[in-house]
């Protein structure tokens, strides 16, 4: 039996839902919201800028790692303090790739009420794709893809499982006409808009790599703009990171059975519920981290030493199983244990880490040390 991919369907790209079974969700997406709103509004200026430099950093490091691509946290930091003005305790570590990236990111976000056009989609691509290659092989930037068909496949070379064909390039440019009229009808803007134009340019993959990274770029567009909100601050990418199967799952099946989605966009704004109750968790940290980096902005450290402590800051102490270590601090710096040793008891002696409690000798381990961490500032 063959394959009817969505765009075959005779009532594309009219999609259909059934709203009942999403208001309840939509409700709790807007509770939560409002809840993240007066969270942020209780904090100082300083505060709310380095909130929204890790929010934005982890948005664009996990919409890379979905796409299998590990980018350098630190890269995408720095890349993104040059951009807001936020002055940073570390050196500059930005480059052309991850300051691409951050253009992207912030266009989307900070430009929302423009035109989505041609000239804009492409200037994105060229942004994420700098030397004009995807890894070794060349590609078409800033421009359509070419002639040869668009198949999403997996699995070895003779045995490959084709999980999704997209329109043949004759008709690429209506179909890509058709959605900048409709994404720019800011008459139906809403967060169930945004589900759809997620899976609808996915269904259209109109470039030659990079559809994934500009649809999630596209989504923070549209739902920066339904909140009026210049920042978001919650990461959907980080969600969506968390659980990659279900996503690459829920948009393979919205992808061949007609133009009906409700259950797509359920695992859309189920997934944009949870990115929001994870953004309460993020505070926190975020917040942490402020303080050691305010209490620590005279504290001479060694760029080895700031990657360490950036670590522990960037996953939360409970995070980092243990603490960290001679052994640990050797790995992530890449120096002997002996120079491990010297540089950790140094963080002890400048009141950056202190010593875990019931460690001692070989197995002596450290963490993060705040000393307001607790009370009232």
């Amino acid at each position: 039996m063959n394959k009817r991919w969505v765009w075959q369907d005779a009532e594309y790209p009219n999609f259909k839902y059934k709203i009942e079974k999403l208001t309840p969700m939509l409700l709790e997406i807007k509770y939560y919201q409002g809840l993240l709103t007066g969270v942020y509004e209780t904090i100082n200026v300083d505060e709310y800028a380095f909130a929204k430099l890790e929010i934005l950093t982890t948005e664009i490091v996990d919409t890379s790692a979905i796409e299998g691509e590990i980018l350098n946290r630190n890269s995408v930091r720095s890349s993104l303090s040059k951009k807001l003005g936020i002055k940073l305790n570390s050196v500059d570590s930005s480059d052309e790739r991850t300051d691409g990236l951050v253009d992207i990111l912030l266009d989307a976000t900070t430009k929302y009420d423009e035109k989505f056009t041609k000239e804009r989609l492409f200037g994105w691509h060229n942004a994420l794709f700098p030397t004009g290659y995807n890894s070794v092989s060349k590609i078409n930037v800033a421009s359509y893809r070419g002639i040869e068909d668009m198949q999403i496949v997996s699995g070895a070379i003779g045995k490959e499982k084709i999980h999704f064909v997209a329109p043949p390039r004759d008709i690429l440019e209506k179909e890509m006409d058709t959605f900048f009229k409709w994404i720019n009808d800011d008459r139906d803007l809403s967060i169930i808009k945004a589900g759809i134009a997620h899976l609808w340019f996915v269904i259209i993959h109109p470039m030659d790599d990079g559809n994934g990274r500009i649809t999630r770029a596209l989504t923070d567009m549209i739902l920066s703009k339904e909140s009026k909100q210049t920042y978001k601050m919650y990461s959907i990418s980080q969600a969506i990171k968390d659980d990659k199967k279900a996503y690459y799952d829920s948009l393979e099946k919205a992808s061949l059975y007609g133009v009906e989605i409700t259950e797509w966009l359920e695992w859309f704004l189920n997934t944009l519920l949870k990115a929001l109750k994870k953004s309460k968790e993020n505070i926190a940290i975020v917040l942490e981290k402020t303080l050691f980096w305010d209490t620590h902005k005279q504290t001479v450290l060694s760029e080895r030493q700031m990657k360490v402590l950036n670590k522990l800051l960037d996953i939360g102490e409970e995070n980092f199983i243990g603490g960290v270590n001679t052994k640990k601090y050797a790995s992530m710096t890449r120096v002997s244990k002996a120079t491990a040793s010297r540089e950790l008891k140094d963080l002890v002696l400048k009141k950056c880490l202190v010593q875990n409690e019931g460690t001692a000798g070989r197995n002596v381990s450290y963490k993060i040390y705040i000393e307001n961490k607790g009370k009232e500032k």
